[in-house]
């Protein structure tokens, strides 16, 4: 991401990266190590981007957006909040509720989180993103104060479905995901690249 942030031009292409992460610790550039209670085997991968320590692995949906703002006329604060917006969209269209918080970026069902958001802006242009929690295992959560807030209780996409037959799949999720970030950056589906 910074390899690509660092070569862009005015004309380079922004991207939208989907992936999964295998289980890791994170913590952000000026994340404080206390809120890493007991990280154990998992390994703790100090990164550039914003916000404090979150668990990255299998079955959480993670979408880097690596967009240049000043073309997109965006600000961070905006973007952070196309960002929630995309996922409380996608969530609704699993019959889920979910609403963004001033005090606590990310996006939330009830009290628990679902969602969280860690940001890097470098010569104008954005890379990490934001990471949803699918069906990956909750457990990792209580080795760590998630996002920096002591007993932050977390939920899972597959914990708020009740219908069985909805496809829950990372990549069945990031498809929808894609299509919410395009519509909401005022762009056709067709100018992302592939996921």
């Amino acid at each position: 991401m910074r390899r690509l942030t660092d070569s862009r031009g005015a004309e380079t292409d922004d991207e939208l990266w989907l992936l999964e992460h295998p289980p890791v610790f994170t913590l952000g550039q000026a994340g404080l190590a206390d809120h890493l209670l007991d990280p154990g085997p998992i390994p703790v991968v100090r990164c550039d981007r914003g916000g404090q320590v979150t668990y990255h692995g299998p079955g959480q949906l993670v979408a880097y957006l690596l967009l240049d703002l000043k073309r997109a006329r965006l600000g961070v604060k905006r973007l952070v909040q196309l960002l929630e917006q995309a996922v409380i969209e996608l969530l609704t269209d699993y019959g889920v509720e979910a609403r963004s918080r001033a005090d606590a970026p990310g996006v939330y069902v009830g009290d628990a989180k679902i969602a969280s958001v860690g940001l890097r802006v470098r010569h104008g242009c954005s890379y990490h993103g934001i990471a949803l929690n699918v069906d990956l295992d909750p457990a990792p959560f209580q080795r760590i104060n998630p996002c920096g807030y002591p007993g932050l209780a977390i939920t899972r996409l597959c914990d708020q479905v009740s219908d069985a037959a909805e496809d829950l799949g990372v990549k069945a999720v990031g498809d929808r995901l894609a299509q919410h970030l395009a519509s909401l950056l005022h762009r056709r589906q067709d100018r992302l690249p592939p996921l």
